[in-house]
C-alpha cells in the first residue's frame, strides 16, 4: 500500500534555508502520486476524449455528487446533448428530466444557462478564463479553475475534496487542528505540474479517494468540513420529488400536485405548498392559472 507523509515544517520556514529538503520532499510527494496514478488510474468517459463541452458538463455534474453515479448519467446526457447548441436549444422540461437522479437541480438549470451564454456570447466555445468563467451562475473559483484544468491543461491552482484529503493526510498528519484551504493552496500550488495540470490533478484525485477507501482518511481536520445532511425526510427530498413529477410533462394544480407528493412521499413533514412557493422564486417550477409546471 502506497503511503506517504511529508513533515510540514520545512515548507512553513524560510525557503533559502531547507532549499535542498524542500525539493527533496516535493518531488518524494509528486513520485508517490504519479507512481499510484500510473497502476490506478481511474477510467472515466470525460477523461478518455477531452473536449471542452465534455469537462464542462462532466465538473457541474460532479458537484456535490459521487462519480460512479455521474458517470451513467453523463453518458445519457451526452446522447440527447451531445453538444452545447443542442443543450441551448432544449426545454426546462427536457434539461430537468436527463438530470433526474443526480440532485440537487439547480445545477441542472445553470448548466442550461450556461450552455446558452456560450452559444450566444462566445461563439459555442468554452472561455479559457479563470474570471469569465466565474460570471456564469453556478461555477465559483474552483469549478472555473477545474474546467481550464482539465479542458486546456492550464497551469491553474484549486482544491476540491479529494485533493484535500490528499494533502491534510500529507503534510498535516498529526495536527489536531482545523486547517483552512488557504494553508493548502500554498502546496497546492508548489506542488502543481505545470507542463501537464490535467493528469497531475487526475493523479491527485484518484490517490485521495484511494486513502480515503484503504487508510480511511477523511477531510474532519479541514476548517471546511461539513457532514451532509440526510436526504430522506429532508426538504431536499421533497423539492426532487415535485421536479421529478412535473418533469413528466404535467401540469398540475397546486392540490393535485400535493397528491401526488404525498402518495410518493407518505411520510413527508414538510410544508409541500411552500417548497412549491420557493421552487417558483427559483425558476425551476413555473405557475400560470393555479396551474404548476416545469
Amino acid at each position: 500500500m502506497l503511503d506517504l507523509v511529508v513533515k510540514p515544517q520545512g515548507i512553513r520556514r524560510e525557503k533559502s534555508a531547507f532549499q535542498k529538503r524542500y525539493d527533496m520532499e516535493i518531488e518524494a510527494f509528486k513520485k508517490i502520486i504519479y507512481d499510484f496514478y500510473r497502476s490506478n488510474k481511474r477510467d472515466f468517459v470525460w477523461r478518455k476524449d477531452i473536449a471542452p463541452y465534455k469537462i464542462f458538463v462532466s465538473e457541474i455534474m460532479l458537484q456535490q455528487t459521487q462519480t460512479l453515479r455521474v458517470e451513467l448519467k453523463f453518458i445519457a446526457w451526452l446522447e440527447k446533448f451531445p453538444n452545447f447548441q443542442t443543450l441551448a436549444k432544449a426545454s426546462t422540461q427536457e434539461v430537468l428530466t436527463a438530470w433526474q437522479g443526480l440532485g440537487y437541480n439547480r445545477r441542472a438549470l445553470a448548466l442550461h444557462e450556461g450552455a446558452k451564454k456560450i452559444v450566444s456570447e462566445f461563439d459555442g466555445q468554452v472561455p479559457s478564463n479563470l474570471e469569465v468563467l466565474q460570471t456564469f451562475k453556478g461555477i465559483g473559483p474552483n469549478t472555473a479553475a477545474s474546467i481550464c484544468a482539465f479542458a486546456f491543461n492550464l497551469p491553474v491552482v484549486f482544491i476540491e475534496t479529494n485533493i484535500r484529503t490528499v494533502f491534510l493526510h500529507c503534510f498535516f498528519p498529526e495536527t489536531k487542528e482545523k486547517i483552512h484551504d488557504k494553508e493548502l493552496l500554498p502546496l497546492i500550488a508548489a506542488t502543481l505540474d505545470h507542463e501537464n495540470s490535467r493528469d497531475w490533478y487526475y493523479a491527485l484525485m484518484d490517490y485521495g479517494v484511494h486513502i480515503k477507501k484503504e487508510l480511511k482518511a477523511n477531510n474532519k481536520m479541514s476548517k471546511h468540513y461539513t457532514r451532509q445532511s440526510k436526504f430522506v425526510g429532508s426538504k431536499r427530498q421533497v423539492r426532487g420529488a415535485i421536479v421529478r413529477i412535473l418533469s413528466k410533462g404535467l401540469s398540475l394544480s397546486h392540490d393535485e400536485l400535493h397528491e401526488m407528493v404525498s402518495c410518493q412521499l407518505p411520510e413527508n413533514m414538510h410544508d409541500v405548498a411552500r417548497v412549491v412557493q420557493s421552487l417558483v422564486a427559483e425558476g425551476f417550477v413555473k405557475e400560470k392559472d393555479g396551474f404548476l409546471k416545469v
